[in-house]
């Protein structure tokens, strides 16, 4: 009876275990990963959830641990594929605040310990905004530390194929060469630093000298043309002065003794040229105080005998002129008849002039000159006016 009651007991079990299972598959039921924790840091009422998608999640499963600054404020609900990479729902508190702009890493607990997603502000960017129910974490703001496996592996090649075994060589040639060269190594090393210390404090400068020579480039590279017709210039130039050395020579050495005998000429007449210097500078001085006087003296020789404001005037080839004349004929005939008579008295060669008459006059004991007759009445032509007219 016993053994009757027991086997019905786990029959019951049974049915009610399969009932179980059916209704909770129909409730869409994937499984003891759906079972939420007891006492876990976010629960359905109060959280908010974030997608987070990562390249690799190695061996995260759902409900681990969500933190931010080491302390557990979530859990993960679900991961899936997309594509070639993963993506994973985070359960987060509501009352964690994190900036719109976070970043999200795959960590481990402790060397064999679980994986967790931690959140936390970027360290390059300055925070922006919150995060909020429905954001996303793209993959350029995702990543995972190293796994234990990739660190051993990586330490197993370094000691069996790397150059480990040549440490204890490197070093041992390097005392060889260092040994008793100790100062000068030390010297070296602060004549680096202070070299290093200078280029450092003159990379402004360093800089704009880069950039002259990067638009110098610029320059030469549009102007390869030129440059390319001058070099192919170049060689009959040379040809040129290769033909014309022995003359170029000859100028040079005639030049330099040119320069020696201007030398010997300077130096010999230094005082007589320092003293007819301190003698022209009287003058200088008088025609610095004529000041304008000069210049327009001059400016009216070049014009004589009209004024230079005068030839504004003249509008064809030729220039009206007034003249008036005094003229006093009877003045210009005295002068001319006495200078006659004057001619006439002195030695005239005429037979009357030696005659009786003037024989007769002789005996009176004195030479008497012949009286001269009185010149005729001429009109006045004072004011006469002679009137110029074109040539």
């Amino acid at each position: 009876m016993s053994a009757v009651r027991t086997g019905s007991r786990w029959g019951r079990a049974a049915v009610w275990g399969a009932a179980g299972s059916l209704l909770l598959s129909g409730c869409g039921f994937h499984g003891w990963y759906d079972v939420p924790l007891p006492g876990g840091a976010a629960d359905d009422a109060s959280a908010y959830r974030v997608t987070v998608e990562f390249r690799d999640v190695l061996d995260l499963v759902p409900q681990s641990a969500v933190k931010a600054n080491n302390v557990t404020v979530g859990a993960v609900e679900h991961v899936e594929l997309k594509g070639w990479h993963a993506r994973v729902r985070l359960r987060v508190a509501h009352d964690v605040k994190l900036p719109a702009n976070a970043v999200a890493e795959l960590r481990q607990t402790s060397l064999l310990g679980e994986k967790y997603v931690s959140l936390s502000a970027p360290d390059d960017t300055a925070p922006v905004g919150r995060l909020h129910d429905g954001d996303r974490i793209p993959l350029s703001r995702s990543g995972r530390n190293p796994e234990v496996e990739e660190v051993l592996s990586a330490l197993s090649a370094l000691l069996s194929g790397g150059g480990v075994a040549q440490l204890k060589t490197i070093t041992v040639e390097l005392n060889k060469a260092l040994d008793g060269r100790e100062n000068r190594v030390r010297s070296l090393l602060e004549e680096l630093d202070t070299f290093m210390g200078t280029l450092d404090e003159q990379r402004h400068g360093i800089v704009r000298a880069l950039r002259a020579v990067d638009r110098l480039a610029g320059r030469l590279g549009k102007e390869r043309k030129t440059i390319a017709r001058a070099v192919d210039t170049l060689p009959p130039a040379l040809k040129v002065l290769a033909d014309q050395r022995e003359d170029l020579t000859r100028m040079l050495t005639a030049l330099s003794k040119l320069g020696s005998t201007g030398t010997r000429v300077i130096n010999a007449s230094h005082d007589d040229t320092v003293a007819n210097l301190e003698r022209l500078r009287p003058i200088l001085e008088q025609l610095n105080k004529a000041g304008d006087d000069v210049p327009n003296s001059l400016e009216v020789l070049t014009t004589y005998p009209f004024p230079r404001n005068a030839t504004a005037a003249i509008k064809g080839d030729f220039v009206n002129l007034h003249l008036t004349a005094d003229l006093d004929l009877e003045a210009l005939y005295g002068n001319l008849t006495s200078g006659g008579g004057s001619e006439g008295s002195g030695g005239s060669g005429e037979p009357g002039g030696s005659g009786g008459s003037e024989g007769g006059r002789g005996g009176d004991g004195d030479s008497a000159k012949p009286e001269l007759p009185k010149p005729p009445k001429l009109p006045d032509l004072g004011g006469l006016l002679l009137q110029g007219v074109q040539p």
